[in-house]
């Protein structure tokens, strides 16, 4: 914490201020003790920091100060969140994997204020922090609301960070707080040789924010976490692909599709009417314990990966079991399930299919769950590289996979279990 902490104007009397200090004081406890705070520097910045003051009016404090909770801050007409406060725990997360230090230079793209205080608090007074947003609006409050809590230091700019920040210099840490498809060159070229880049990475519609660090001419994860972000608007913007289905009774299950959508769409015209079957991969899952790893492994693995919308009264609604994601192989639909496991030893995945090719595509899917249990399952984290276009790319080891973007391609290699 810094000696600005004296120039911020001082909380409110009365039993509000002293629960949130309370609540607080709780957060940062419990984000010690699940491993997301594990510097000193971020830990002083979560306790000096009111989050309650950059949440909307009306905002209890249990949500404000909740592990988990992330909060709207701008809806477009149809409802879609465009500005989102960060839940603490992933603000707490990405802080630490750009290992910031006093004096820093750094720059955050996607503006609310809470998170850009929280940075302006480590860095100190000698640091420089520039926060970036496409919106106005976005920026406007954000301006205000650091101001107010005495972080005027920070430098608020209204800007399509895409395409760089005009008047910087290099930064030490680029932190990027919605969700980016791709890396932007101009990130690269504004980020100090040995500078950290931490942004959550969209992978065929399954999001992971990556720590990276520059590796000769590319770039290497240093740490992976599991979140999910709004989106990113403007030049660096990608639309998903949407496909409608209908089921006989005419309720439709919309597929999202990152990339690899069907060429021939009409293949799935009444793809629900046909099934379902279904294929069981003997692979068996303790209760309570999350399968992320599994799905980050059909993302970039299984063919025709995609997620799923199911209408209410739908096929897929009325049925138990399911998660929102699967695969399509030709005219057929393999969606994710499981089923208790005997003994109360957890659920056993498998596939839940539909239309004239649901046994083959229950097949590819099923074929990927086993393959993850028996390559990706229990062993570290993946680790993920970003190779820009005019990188050595004959360099990405043999046994990585390799995902194109826009910019350059992006690899994920699996560490053996041996």
């Amino acid at each position: 914490m810094t000696d600005a902490a004296t120039e911020r104007p001082t909380q409110p009397p009365g039993n509000d201020a002293g629960r949130a200090g309370v609540l607080r004081a709780e957060l940062v406890k419990q984000l010690r003790v699940e491993r997301k705070i594990t510097s000193p520097a971020v830990e002083a910045a979560f306790l000096a920091v009111r989050r309650e003051h950059f949440l909307p009016a009306g905002t209890p404090l249990e949500t404000a100060y909740g592990y988990d909770n992330s909060v709207v801050t701008k809806r477009d007409e149809g409802g879609t969140a465009l500005s989102s406060v960060s839940a603490a725990y992933i603000q707490a997360r990405m802080l630490e994997q750009a290992d910031l230090r006093p004096g820093m230079r750094v720059l955050e793209i996607g503006s609310g204020g809470l998170n850009a205080a929280l940075i302006a608090e480590i860095v100190g007074d000698q640091g420089h922090v520039v926060t970036v947003d496409i919106d106005p609006d976005v920026t406007a409050r954000a301006a205000k609301l650091l101001d107010e809590a005495g972080y005027s230091r920070v430098r608020v700019l209204v800007a399509d960070a895409d395409d760089g920040v005009p008047n910087e210099e290099a930064f030490d840490a680029i932190i990027v707080t919605v969700g980016a498809w791709d890396v932007s060159p101009s990130w690269l070229r504004q980020l100090a040789p040995d500078g950290a880049l931490v942004l959550p990475l969209v992978m065929n519609g399954v999001t992971r924010t990556v720590g990276l660090r520059r590796d000769g001419d590319h770039l290497v994860s240093t740490s992976i976490e599991v979140a999910g972000f709004v989106p990113m608007q403007g030049i660096g913007r990608h639309d998903e692909r949407l496909l409608a289905v209908a089921g006989p009774d005419g309720k439709k299950v919309t597929l999202r599709f990152d990339t690899g959508a069907p060429e021939g769409p009409a293949e799935l015209d009444g793809v629900l009417a046909t099934g379902p079957v279904e294929s069981w991969s003997g692979v068996l899952f303790p209760p309570a314990t999350s399968w992320a790893d599994l799905y980050l492994w059909l993302a970039w693995y299984l063919p025709g990966f995609c997620r799923l919308v199911a209408e209410d009264g739908s096929v897929l609604s009325t049925q138990r079991g399911w998660y929102p994601f699967g695969g399509v192989r030709g005219s057929g639909l393999a969606v994710f399930v499981t089923r208790p496991a005997p003994d109360g030893e957890g659920v056993e995945f498998g596939a839940r299919a539909y239309g004239r090719d649901g046994e083959r595509a229950a097949a590819a899917l099923v074929e990927q769950i086993r393959a993850w249990d028996r390559d990706g399952r229990s062993v570290d984290e993946p680790s993920l590289s970003y190779w820009p276009h005019g990188s050595d790319q004959t360099q990405v080891p043999a046994d990585a996979a390799a995902m194109s973007k826009t910019h350059g391609i992006v690899t994920i290699s699996w560490p053996s279990k041996g």
